[in-house]
Formats: C-alpha cells, structure tokens, sequence
C-alpha cells in the first residue's frame, strides 16, 4: 500500500490541539475526514509533531497509507477542496514504506513571536503572544545559550507530559527582535510536551528584567518544572519546519526567512 507524506499549515486557535479527540474539533480529526473523502477510504494520519490547543504550523509534516491512485497534485488539491480554511496542505509526495513522520524526523524547528509594545494590534490577535513591557533582548540571547546542547530539561516539561525520557539536544536558539516583533527560534532533535512554551515564558522574564540570564542555568540544573517560569500562551507558537535525511527525499517546507514564515506578517510590522 503507498505511503503518502504531506505538508501541512493550519491557525491552531480554533483547533483543541493536533490529536483526534472524540467530540473535539482536532487538526488530525478534520485532516483525516478531507483526506478520506479524496481517498474513498478512511485514512488514518500520523504527524511529526503533536501540537497543543491554539498552537499554530508552518511546516508540520504527517504521512498517511491509501490504496487509492492519485497524484500528488490530486492530493494537494483534492484535500485542500475539502477542508476549512484554517488548515491547508502544502506539498504531498510518494514516500518510501518505511517512512514514519515522527520516527523518520531529524530534528524539528519551533518558532515563537512576540509583538513587543504598549498597544495591543487586533490583527495579530491569535497569532502572536502581546507583552506589553518593554524586552531587552541580549540578556534573553544569554540566558538562551544555556539551554545548547544536550540536557536533562525536566525542569521545562509539562506534567502530563508522557515522554520515557527528559533528555533532548539543542542544537540552535536564537532570539531576534525586528521592531515591535521578537522571534524566539529553537531547534533540537525532539520537544517534551510544553517545552518550546516554557522556555519561551523563562526568556520573557529574563528580557522584562525579572531575573538574570544565569537564572537559565539554575532552573536547567534543579529539574524542577516549580522553579521556572509560567508557561508562555500558545498563540505564539508555531511549529515552522521538520527535517529529514535527504535519502528519504521529502520536500522542505520552510521559509528562508523566520520573519516570513507567517502569511501575511509584513502587514502587521512598520514600513
């Protein structure tokens, strides 16, 4: 049976999260009801990433397994006819049977923005977390390279999370400002459940002058998710890309630019 990997992007704030959940509207739920329409069977999706209620993606990646003959345009189209327009597919391609969309994934980017002023914009309502003090961002980018490399990040998981091991590696974050906008982006093998928005909430007190940089270390080294900072709100968060091996050949779905991963962003930030 042909395995079928797509690329997907979708406004989590409608959404209770990517997982189906019965009586809930969930991004996998509504992906799989457009995909089985097109496929004239059910499907059933698997994704990279596991987003939570009101997470947004850029570049989410999911495979699903069909019987039925269609191009890749087919999909693309056909899916993209029968879903709501807060969640699309990008891309679809034929990918060899041993390709898992979790398992497969090298690492995985996430992206957090930031609109950083006194006065609220309606437009960004929803796709971006508003902090209203003004953030100082080199005491954020000194507090970031704590968490670099390989760690123990018990102190930064959520405590529903159900991984078998806190242990995850950083291999890049950076924190950015353009503006009124600072952009937070991380990217590591794999992310406990709450980890991206923690270390977000940590950083943003750090940059309201709430706590030193070296705090990063301290909270890193106690294990203690009591230690840390309040959990950052999900509207600002978005999962922008996932990779893999080139062997497995699956398109790249990311914007060359961090400040362009979302549509229509340039109208929201000063000429």
């Amino acid at each position: 049976m042909p395995r079928i990997a797509v690329g997907l992007q979708y406004h989590g704030g409608a959404f209770a999260g990517w997982q189906a959940q019965s009586g809930l509207r969930t991004v996998q739920g509504v992906l799989e009801e457009a995909l089985a329409r097109v496929a004239a069977q059910p499907v059933a999706l698997i994704g990279a990433g596991r987003t939570d209620a009101g997470v947004h993606a850029v570049g989410q990646v999911a495979h699903f397994d069909a019987d039925a003959e269609r191009s890749a345009r087919g999909w693309t189209l056909g899916a993209n006819t029968e879903l709501p327009p807060d969640v699309s597919v990008s891309w679809a391609a034929e990918v060899a049977a041993s390709f898992h969309a979790r398992y497969s994934a090298e690492s995985r980017t996430y992206c957090y923005l930031i609109h950083n002023r006194l006065a609220r914009s309606a437009l960004a309502a929803g796709r971006a977390a508003m902090v209203y003090q003004r953030l100082e961002v080199e005491p954020m980018r000194a507090a970031a390279a704590a968490f670099l490399g390989e760690h123990d990040f018990s102190a930064f998981r959520a405590a529903e999370c159900q991984s078998r091991t806190p242990v995850r590696h950083v291999h890049a974050l950076a924190v950015e400002r353009e503006g009124d906008w600072v952009l937070i982006r991380i990217t590591a093998n794999a992310f406990l459940h709450h980890m991206v928005r923690n270390i977000a909430g940590l950083l943003i007190a750090v940059g309201r002058g709430k706590a030193p940089p070296q705090w990063a270390r301290e909270v890193l080294a106690s294990r203690d998710r009591t230690r840390g900072a309040a959990t950052a709100p999900p509207e600002g968060l978005y999962l922008w890309c996932v990779r893999y091996p080139d062997a497995l050949r699956v398109p790249a779905d990311a914007p060359e630019s961090a400040w362009a991963m979302i549509p229509g962003l340039g109208a929201f930030r000063a000429p």
